[in-house]
């Protein structure tokens, strides 16, 4: 019986940049699924969160044969097959702390977990990069989420007390630092237990309306177009999502800029309430829960916050000192009592390790 573990990843800023070739900034979360494998006859997954496992047949399962949570496991068997890999059947079981549905990847976790796992146990020479690849191959093709390579990268290159600096087109990477506890401060996650879900259109629809604004830019993607030239669109809901991509990427741009130069981290909070406002106003992807824990933030003290993950749900981040945690958080909570929400969770996210051995 072995272990493998892969972590969640919260995206410090660069929203929808991932699938027009543009850039990225996450860190991996200590947060973690973990799954521990054993060999069987026919491969079974459990999963502490559910009631039923579930079996298929490594040698054979194809997309449409298992849905579901499970189908992030077996797309990742899959995946690995398509790819000439001899993938054995196998008992896994599945556990770990990433909260689902709050748009911190928990998907990618598992996919990645069950990813290190298989290129280990196949004796398989496979580089982070590759195995986020087929991790990522597994969620778009087999799952049918049309998601970008963010958080499968995240969940295989994460350091400690770094961010991942992605470029989406070349899949480059470079580790920035992210020395928030030196400067006293903290990174305030608030789960605000909205309905996050990526796979009910919403999500095809933004990169349908990028595509399309891409085309008629006359640019491979939006990673390409300036503002001047987005502005000179004609219709105005494609104008609107490609500005937040253009813009977004600059943003990124500006933040790796400012920790590479080792300035002072709380310069990037304005960047990221803009970031909030250009998903808000432009991309049309926040809804109340989200807007209110953003607002709140900002009320109570953080030097910048913003929705991070898809949209539509999922979580806020926010740059706060680290003396202000318990305030900040405590006045989101007050803030959804008043209005009869679900009470929101809040934690701090620490900069950590990629997939490996649990």
């Amino acid at each position: 019986m072995k272990r493998w573990a892969a972590p969640g990843r919260v995206n410090l800023i660069g929203e929808h940049t991932d699938y027009n070739d543009g850039f990225v900034l996450p860190l991996a979360l200590a947060q973690r699924t973990v799954v521990t494998v054993e060999p069987a006859e026919r491969s079974v997954v459990r999963s502490s969160r559910e009631d039923d496992p579930v079996t298929f047949a490594a040698a054979t399962v194809a997309p449409g044969d298992v849905t579901g949570w499970a189908a992030y496991v077996a797309g990742v068997f899959w995946a690995f097959r398509e790819a000439g890999h001899a993938v054995p059947d196998l008992d896994l079981h599945v556990d770990g702390d990433v909260p689902v549905g709050a748009g911190l990847s928990s998907s990618a976790s598992l996919e990645c977990a069950v990813a290190v796992a298989l290129a280990e146990l196949g004796g398989l020479d496979l580089g982070r990069t590759e195995l986020a690849r087929l991790a990522r191959r597994a969620e778009n093709e087999f799952v049918g989420a049309p998601t970008g390579g963010m958080d499968q990268m995240a969940a295989m290159h994460g350091a400690a007390g770094r961010l991942v600096f992605l470029d989406t087109r070349t899949d480059a990477v470079e580790l920035v630092p992210f020395p928030l506890a030196e400067h006293g401060l903290a990174l305030l996650v608030v789960d605000t237990r909205a309905p996050h879900q990526l796979v009910d259109g919403q999500y095809g629809q933004r990169r349908a309306d990028c595509a399309e604004a891409a085309e008629q830019l006359g640019v491979p993607a939006l990673r390409d177009a300036t503002l001047d030239a987005v502005e000179r669109l004609t219709d105005e809901r494609l104008r609107r999502r490609a500005r937040h991509v253009v813009s977004e990427d600059a943003r990124v741009l500006e933040v790796v800029d400012r920790l590479t130069a080792g300035a002072d981290p709380r310069g990037i909070g304005p960047l990221l309430s803009a970031s909030h406002a250009s998903m808000r106003d432009d991309f049309a992807i926040t809804v109340p829960h989200v807007d209110v824990a953003q607002e709140v933030m900002e009320r109570a003290g953080a030097h910048g916050a913003r929705m991070t993950g898809g949209g539509f749900g999922g979580c806020v981040i926010g740059l706060v000192e680290a003396a202000d945690v318990d305030r900040v958080g405590g006045a989101v909570a007050a803030a959804y009592a008043e209005r009869g929400w679900t009470a929101p969770v809040a934690f701090t996210a620490v900069a950590s390790g990629g997939a490996g051995p649990a």
